[in-house]
C-alpha cells in the first residue's frame, strides 16, 4: 500500500490492517515455484516423449513428427479435463500445468463444460473462448509483430 493512502486510514484501520496481516495465511512460495517447475518439465518431458515416438515408429522426420504430438498432447489434456483429473491436478501443481498447450486446451475445455448447459451455440459456442480468446489475440498480435520486424530486418540487414 502507497505512503499516502497509510496516512489517510484511521488508527483503527491501520490496527486492523496489522491484525489482519499478522495472521494471513504464508504462502509456500519456493516451494510452488520447485512443484511448478517439476511438472511444467514433466508435461514438457511427455511430450517430447510422444514426439520421439512418433519419428521412430512412424514415418516423420524429426521436424514433421511435432505436428501430430502437440494434437495427441491437446487431446489429452482435454480428455483429462473432461474426466477431471487435469484439475485436481493442476490444484497440486498449480502453475506446472499452464505448460501452453496443455494449459490452453484446459482453459477452453473447462469453459466448454462448464457452460454446455446453457446450450451448444450460446453456451459452449458462446463461452468456451472468453478467457482464452485474450491468448488467441495476444499470439496473433505478437506473431505479426515479429514476423513484421524479421521482414525488415531480412530486407535492410540481409539476415
Amino acid at each position: 500500500m502507497s505512503d499516502q493512502k497509510k496516512k489517510n486510514l484511521t488508527p483503527v484501520q491501520q490496527k486492523y490492517k496489522k491484525f489482519a496481516s499478522d495472521r494471513e495465511v504464508k504462502r509456500p512460495v519456493v516451494r510452488n515455484c520447485i512443484v511448478a517447475f517439476l511438472v511444467g518439465g514433466f508435461i514438457c518431458t511427455i511430450g517430447q516423449a510422444i514426439q520421439t515416438f512418433y519419428y521412430t515408429f512412424f514415418n516423420f522426420t524429426e521436424k514433421s513428427a511435432g505436428d501430430p504430438a502437440v494434437a495427441t498432447m491437446i487431446f489429452l489434456s482435454v480428455l483429462l479435463t473432461g474426466l477431471g483429473v487435469y484439475d485436481r491436478f493442476a490444484q497440486f501443481s498449480g502453475a506446472g500445468t499452464a505448460v501452453p498447450v496443455t494449459g490452453f486446451a484446459n482453459s477452453v475445455a473447462s469453459a466448454a463444460i462448464e457452460h454446455r448447459t446453457e446450450g451448444y451455440v450460446l453456451g459452449v459456442g458462446g463461452n468456451m473462448f472468453k478467457l482464452a480468446g485474450s491468448v488467441i489475440v495476444f499470439g496473433t498480435v505478437a506473431a505479426f509483430i515479429i514476423a513484421l520486424i524479421k521482414t525488415i530486418l531480412t530486407q535492410w540487414g540481409g539476415l
